[in-house]
């Protein structure tokens, strides 16, 4: 496996309904390298995000949608996406609290 700095294994954030109203739980969403390991991405967040403790990591990987134009039949990137459950005593990620007001 390639080694994978915290800058590529953290893509970006996951900007939708659901994953901001998960925050109130301390859960957050993040697009990740397909490779990365939970151990990987636990690292990740406490290094990029100061004060951030790490309960658990939860990935799913989500294959390319279908899609056509005309005859062509094409599919989507994949896409590896992972929830970041931080401990009750840990600091908020500020990167999120700018986006949900």
């Amino acid at each position: 496996m390639a080694n994978l700095t915290c800058y590529d294994i953290i893509k970006k954030p996951v900007v939708s309904e659901k994953s901001m109203n998960q925050m109130v739980n301390k859960k957050y969403t993040f697009i990740v390298h397909k490779d990365a390991t939970k151990n990987q991405i636990k690292d990740a967040v406490e290094k990029l995000f100061e004060g951030a403790k790490v309960e658990k990591v939860n990935t799913i990987n989500n294959g390319g949608k279908v899609r056509r134009r005309g005859y062509t039949v094409g599919r989507t990137n994949s896409y590896k996406k992972a929830i970041v459950t931080l401990k009750e005593d840990s600091k908020e990620i500020e990167l999120f609290n700018s986006l949900s007001k």
